[in-house]
């Protein structure tokens, strides 16, 4: 393990995706890895000692880029990958998920998932070449958006299982502890991002590894999984209620910086989705529309653009999101539907359904 003398820092004094290792505390270290190409810019990988090696939480995409960057990034503590003796990883998307294989290939490495991303990880790891289209039809078309449909379709290339980086983890995660080290990591299921994400808290040291569930600059996408929730956004909101009872932790998340309390943090997340509930109504309320036509007229990111302005996997991304919100409301008896053939339109007022 390493000492004082060894090169790391024990803070990102630059952008948070700046390569390198961090240390939070001793014997846990914050290694970012590119994602080149996408707007998130980095993933977040956190490594723990342990007296026979690593456990590593989140494991990255892989690609070359990533992988380089966690050798180099462990080289700065002494450390090197075969030293992994098992990743944990908060949830089944490709930037979390598949260096995690990678690194079980090269070194045996254990993967661990939780139970909730059985579908999806069946989905993901089917024999067939082909991309799942079913939860895309049954999103966009009732959602009033057949063209955004059409043109995903046409872009979308086939998923090869093995060369993408899917295979079964060895283990489902279930709610629980797990001892790394002196330290004991509680795994707490927070279904909304993905049906099976999980966090991992780990109160003697004051740190939780909240993967995509609490982000400190962006909210997480809610209503786009390959396996369709019944109401992600409502799962979400009672998961961060759940991460808001325990105490409150440094922020340790998969994308930006390490923010000082998760309870600041949470209370901003639920704030900001009132807020959108609010005016997703007001908007649905002032006449009849689809969902994509609400999803029209709010603004998205922190930039606030518009929903032209987004390219097509943001705007699937937007339109999940506003179908998400819908649904709360509509469940609350805020809002009613009618159908239009295979469309639904939303309007003010209890549902008749």
């Amino acid at each position: 393990m390493t000492g004082d003398a060894r090169p790391y820092e024990r803070a990102g004094t630059g952008a948070w995706t700046e390569a390198g290792a961090y240390q939070i505390v001793p014997g846990v270290f914050r290694i970012p890895l590119p994602m080149p190409g996408d707007a998130l810019r980095g993933v977040n990988v956190y490594l723990l000692a342990q007296p026979d090696g690593f456990t590593l939480i989140d494991g990255g995409w892989a690609i070359a880029e990533a992988r380089r960057a966690l050798e180099a990034g462990m080289d700065l503590i002494g450390a090197h990958p075969a030293q992994i003796r098992r990743v944990l990883v908060t949830h089944a998307h490709r930037d979390h998920y598949t260096l995690a294989v990678v690194l079980r290939r090269e070194f045996g490495a254990s993967v661990g998932l939780g139970w909730g991303e059985r579908h999806a990880i069946q989905i993901l790891t089917a024999r067939a070449r082909h991309v799942e289209y079913a939860p895309l039809i049954e999103l966009l078309v009732p959602a009033g958006a057949v063209d955004l449909l059409r043109r995903i379709e046409r872009k979308t290339s086939q998923v090869d299982a093995r060369a993408d980086g899917w295979e079964t983890p060895d283990v489902w995660l279930q709610p629980g502890c797990v001892v790394v080290g002196e330290a004991e990591l509680r795994i707490i299921p927070t279904p909304g991002h993905t049906q099976g994400h999980v966090v991992f808290a780990d109160t003697g040291r004051g740190l939780l590894f909240a993967g995509d569930h609490v982000l400190p600059h962006i909210t997480p996408s809610v209503g786009v999984e390959g396996v369709a929730a019944p109401s992600p956004l409502k799962s979400y909101l009672d998961s961060l209620r759940v991460v808001r009872a325990l105490p409150d932790l440094m922020l340790l998340p998969a994308h930006g910086p390490v923010a000082p309390s998760s309870h600041a943090r949470v209370d901003e997340l639920l704030a900001h989705h009132d807020t959108r509930l609010a005016a997703v109504r007001r908007i649905a309320s002032a006449r009849p529309c689809t969902a994509a036509e609400v999803a029209g007229q709010l603004t998205w990111t922190r930039r606030d653009r518009s929903f032209a302005e987004l390219d097509d996997f943001n705007q699937l991304l937007a339109i999940g999101e506003t179908v998400a919100h819908l649904k709360v409301l509509v469940s609350g008896e805020l809002l009613s539907t009618t159908q239009q053939g295979l469309v639904t339109l939303y309007a003010a007022g209890p549902s008749s359904r």
